[in-house]
């Protein structure tokens, strides 16, 4: 076969999927909202909409960064994690899973797709947040944090995205990935994988421009559109 009878690379069946987490998997954007808002309010300061969007996928040190810059606080970024952290440990332990998200996970897992997620949380945080979901993230081939000896910089940089395919013998051009953030996008992208974008209802759509897709929820997902065994259909 030449090389111009070979099938483009965004045509190509699936056969691994990457996940990101918060946002995408678990509902805790509304916690991280909870939490840096209060510490905004301390200092008269609103963390609102405008800059939460841009926020999104940033690994914790870049997030209290980008807040302390944004907002003038006159706090350092340890600082505002060292104060956030207690308020996110209690928040944690009430997180739900996004709609669909664990119905999805066990379909892919029963059905053999090599799965994996690929998270800008820190390893404590992800114990934190799956262990009210146990059951389904222990069906995860392999979870990518910042932590990772083999991750030198988070997203939108392609670490996460890349080591989690080579935990799980994923060929990036094979590979899909589930996103809710720009950020996120853009390190999936880079990595070499197609991406699909779960944005929050308020998010603008025109943020994901190399995007493959973007649907509302996982819920919206036809895995053999993409050469993924369908979901089962219900009784």
């Amino acid at each position: 076969m030449t090389d111009a009878a070979l099938p483009a690379p965004h045509t190509l069946p699936i056969t691994a999927v990457i996940f990101d987490m918060d946002g995408l998997l678990l509902d805790t954007e509304g916690l991280y909202t909870r939490s840096t808002q209060a510490i905004a309010e301390r200092f008269g300061k609103t963390f609102d909409w405008q800059l939460k969007q841009h926020s999104l996928g940033l690994g914790a040190l870049p997030f209290a960064q980008l807040i302390v810059e944004r907002l003038a606080l006159p706090i350092t970024p340890q600082q505002f994690l060292d104060e956030r952290e207690p308020m996110l440990q209690r928040l944690f332990a009430q997180v739900q899973p996004m709609p669909g998200a664990a119905e999805l996970v066990r379909h892919l897992s029963a059905q053999g797709v090599p799965i994996a997620v690929a998270t800008s949380s820190r390893q404590h945080y992800v114990d934190l947040k799956s262990r009210p979901h146990a059951d389904w993230f222990a069906l995860f081939d392999a979870i990518v944090t910042p932590d990772d000896p083999e991750v030198h910089a988070a997203k939108p940089a392609p670490d996460l995205f890349a080591v989690a395919a080579q935990r799980i013998g994923a060929v990036p051009a094979r590979t899909l990935a589930f996103e809710d953030s720009p950020n996120g996008v853009l390190s999936a992208v880079a990595a070499g994988l197609r991406a699909i974008a779960v944005p929050d209802a308020a998010m603008d759509r025109g943020l994901y421009p190399q995007a493959t897709a973007i649907l509302g929820s996982l819920r919206e997902f036809q895995p053999q559109q993409w050469g993924l065994p369908p979901m089962p259909t219900a009784a």
